[in-house]
This record gives C-alpha cells, sequence and structure tokens, in this order.
C-alpha cells in the first residue's frame, strides 16, 4: 500500500492539472477531453463484458447501451460548461470527490454492517460518510462567498442547495455500485490500469457519469422532493 501512495499522489495531481487545464480553457478543450475519457472508459468496460458474457448479443447489448450512457455524460457535462460556466462544473466535482473520499474515510475507519452483498467493501456507515461529506464544498463555498458577496453566501446555504449536493452523492454512490457490479462478475479489482496507483478510468469517473448526465434535471429533481 505505501508502494503505491506516491504513484496516486503523483497521478492525482497530473489528473487534476489535465481537467482544471481543459475545463478552463475553452469549449473545444473540454470537448476533446470528454471524448477522450469516454473512449477509454469505453474500452474498459467491454473489456470487463467479455469477461463475464459469452452471448455476442448481450455484449452487443451492453456496448450500445455503455456507448450512450458515455455519449450522454460527454453532451451533459459540455452543454453544462457552456451554459453555466466552468465553476459550476468544478462545484459537481469537488462534491463527487468529497461523496467518494467520504466513503472511503468513515468506511475504513468505522466500518459496521455491510451496505450491500454487489461490493462487499461498501458499508452503511461509509454511505453516510459520503452523504456527509458532499456537503464539504458547500461549506468551502460559503466561506469564500462570505469574504466577498452576502447574496451567494446566502445561496450556499439554502436547502435547495444541500439538497442537491445529497441528490449527487446518492447518484454518485450509485453509479459506483453499478461498475463494482460488474467487476465483481469479472473477477477484476479495477477496471483497467491506465492511471498508475488508481487502476481504470471507469474506476474513477463511475459515479461522476451519472451524476453528470442528471445535473440538467437536478432542478426539477429537487422541486419535486422539496
Amino acid at each position: 500500500m505505501s508502494s503505491e501512495l506516491p504513484k496516486r499522489i503523483l497521478t492525482s495531481i497530473v489528473l487534476v492539472a489535465i481537467v482544471l487545464n481543459c475545463l478552463f480553457i475553452s469549449n473545444y478543450a473540454w470537448l476533446v477531453l470528454l471524448i477522450i475519457v469516454s473512449l477509454i472508459s469505453w474500452f474498459e468496460f467491454f473489456n470487463l463484458t467479455i469477461k463475464v458474457y459469452k452471448n455476442f448479443f448481450l455484449k452487443l447489448i451492453l456496448s450500445l447501451l455503455n456507448f450512450s450512457v458515455l455519449f450522454l455524460f460527454a453532451y451533459s457535462a459540455y452543454k453544462v460548461r457552456n451554459e453555466a460556466g466552468e465553476l459550476i462544473i468544478l462545484f459537481i466535482l469537488l462534491v463527487c470527490i468529497s461523496s467518494d473520499v467520504g466513503g472511503y474515510v468513515v468506511g475504513k475507519n468505522v466500518g459496521g454492517k455491510k451496505l450491500t452483498k454487489i461490493s462487499p467493501n461498501k458499508t452503511i456507515s461509509g454511505s453516510i460518510g459520503s452523504f456527509l461529506f458532499s456537503l464539504f464544498p458547500i461549506g468551502i463555498y460559503a466561506l469564500l462567498a462570505n469574504t466577498t458577496n452576502i447574496d451567494s453566501f446566502k445561496f450556499a446555504l439554502e436547502k435547495e442547495v444541500i439538497v442537491g449536493c445529497l441528490i449527487i452523492s446518492l447518484i454518485s454512490q450509485v453509479g459506483d455500485l453499478i461498475i463494482s457490479y460488474f467487476k465483481r462478475l469479472a473477477k477484476v479489482k479495477d477496471t483497467g490500469n491506465i492511471l498508475p496507483g488508481h487502476g481504470g478510468m471507469l474506476d474513477r469517473i463511475d459515479g461522476i457519469i451519472f451524476t453528470i448526465i442528471i445535473i440538467p434535471f437536478l432542478d426539477k429533481i429537487i422541486f419535486w422532493i422539496i
């Protein structure tokens, strides 16, 4: 584990640098990154399916379904950046990452009852940790907004924003479980090895994919809940 830590840290730094540069440079750079990430993720998922299923038509259907999901992911991510701006995308990514970190930290240290048989390492406490940690970006935003704009500070503390973060965490966890299910069927730990210390591309964005897809509908979902 200790030998993997430097790799994980270095890879994380490189990934953050690439994402931030593409996100803030231009729509074109952002679109190119989305296409590359989607193609790699499609290939990794395809490799999972061929390890699990022998039926050609079933593999074809899953491949087409996977392609459709990743197309929606790339389209939604591009559309949200183009219409709502880079900071919204950044905030969403921070919520997803915080949710993932919360699940790992709390689940690892608290443990307890397993959440599901799909992924034995995931616990109920970890899921709760994911929900709690997903609210951290709101606190960061509120602290920054409080020093610049009181209206932005009030916005950050509105219940709609809090509910939105919890929904993002939920979708992110569901996405993670879906990919974990296929990895379990394929009897592999990671979807690939393209990212040193992290595994595959799909391992890193499984929750983000489904989250980004529902973002255009998030306002309606929040309105329905509240």
